[in-house]
This record gives C-alpha cells, sequence and structure tokens, in this order.
C-alpha cells in the first residue's frame, strides 16, 4: 500500500482517465482529492484509501487554484488529468480556438503545478504528473492547438522538474497515445484495432508508479504510453 495516509491531488478525476488513477490510488490507500468545476459524484472503488470531490474548482483561474490549494493541509502528489481535445485544419482555427486549448491544457498544468509545489515545499518532497500527448512529441496535422498545448505541458513538466529536482519534489509526465476509451472508440472509423491503444488502467499504473514513493530516481521524465499504436 504505497500510498497509505497520503493525499493526492487527481485533477480531471471523474473523467475516463482520472477516474482510473482515483480508483487505483485510494485502492493503495491514499486520500484522493478531486477538484470539479461542479458537483460530481466520486469514483467507486473498493480499498482502505478515500476519494472527495470538491466542488466550483474552475482550474483555469488562478484564485480558484490557490484557494483549492491551500485547502489540503498536507500533499503527497498533483496529478493532472484535466484536459480537452479538438482539431481542425489551420484554416478553419481561430485565435479563440488556440487559445482555449491552450487555457485547458497548459494553462491549468501551469496553475495546478504552482500551487502543487508550494504545498510539498512544506512537507519537504513530493510528486508532481502531468499528462501530454503523443502529438506534442510527434506532428500531426489538423490538430495545431492541442499539440501547441500538450508541448507547453511537456516543457514545463521538464523545466520545473530542473527547478525543483533539489527540494526533492519529482516532476513527470505521461505521453500517451489514443487511449482506449468510449468516446475515442465513437471517433473512429469501423475497422480501427483498438487493441493497439493503451487502456486507461495501463496509463494509470505509469501514472502511479510516478506519483508513488517508490519512484526514487525518475524526474523531468516524457514516458510513453503507446500501446501499440
Amino acid at each position: 500500500m504505497p500510498f497509505t495516509n497520503l493525499s493526492v491531488v487527481v485533477t480531471g478525476g471523474t473523467g475516463a482517465l482520472g477516474s482510473a488513477v482515483s480508483q487505483l490510488l485510494a485502492g493503495q490507500g491514499a486520500r484522493c482529492i478531486i477538484p470539479s468545476h461542479r458537483a460530481a459524484e466520486a469514483p467507486k472503488f473498493s480499498g482502505p484509501g478515500r476519494i472527495e470531490v470538491v466542488p466550483n474548482v474552475d482550474l483555469a483561474d488562478e484564485g480558484s487554484v490557490e484557494k483549492f490549494y491551500a485547502g489540503i493541509p498536507s500533499l503527497w502528489a498533483s496529478i493532472h488529468t484535466a484536459g480537452g481535445f479538438a482539431m481542425s485544419p489551420i484554416g478553419n482555427t481561430s485565435k479563440a480556438d488556440l487559445l482555449k486549448m491552450l487555457e485547458t491544457n497548459a494553462i491549468t498544468a501551469f496553475l495546478c503545478c504552482r500551487e502543487a509545489a508550494k504545498r510539498m515545499r512544506t512537507g519537504g518532497g513530493g510528486r508532481i504528473v502531468n499528462v501530454a500527448a503523443k502529438p506534442a512529441l510527434h506532428p500531426v496535422g489538423g490538430m495545431i492547438p492541442y499539440s501547441m498545448s500538450k508541448a507547453a505541458v511537456t516543457s514545463l513538466t521538464q523545466s520545473l522538474g530542473e527547478e525543483l529536482a533539489g527540494e526533492g519534489i519529482w516532476v513527470n509526465a505521461v505521453v500517451p497515445s489514443v487511449m482506449d476509451t468510449l468516446a475515442n472508440r465513437a471517433s473512429f472509423p469501423a475497422g480501427t484495432d483498438f487493441s493497439k491503444w493503451p487502456t486507461v488502467a495501463e496509463v494509470a499504473q505509469t501514472i502511479a508508479f510516478l506519483a508513488s514513493p517508490e519512484n526514487k530516481v525518475t524526474r523531468g521524465g516524457l514516458v510513453p504510453v503507446y500501446g501499440r499504436s
């Protein structure tokens, strides 16, 4: 039970990946705290930990994020699965489209990283795990705002990893390809081989290790979780 009595924030914790992470960590003894824009039901799980949903938290609002993290007296890990996706050719992409992706993916990660680091300093260390995406590292046309926003997450992860290393706060990111979710299956054409995609449970396992006290040495990493895709 590597997370026994440890407090862990999981943004996006009621979504597909976030739920898998919260359930896994709570099963290993964690107190998982999920910030939510609105009231939401906590994911069901079995194990010694617990999952709490804190409503009315806007992850793109500086004051809201500051208030949320200030209410956590002892924080071990902060895992940032919240985000969004959009795609369109550049000729159909507006400035507002770009700014929305940057706010949804990069700004939320930045604010949560910053406030998490403040709380972890008081406890002498901790773990931060971001979620980037394969298009940030391997260029794909038709989704430039999304790719740019996730590339910002990779830069944030590596730079912050260096900045906080001396304080015992390891910062890493997982880099998924398309994950096997119902929504992703519905958006792909018939005949797609879904078995090549990583499942959210498999990605959650990698996140759990990076966020755990058992991770003694991995920092500043962009860890691919591609499956066979």
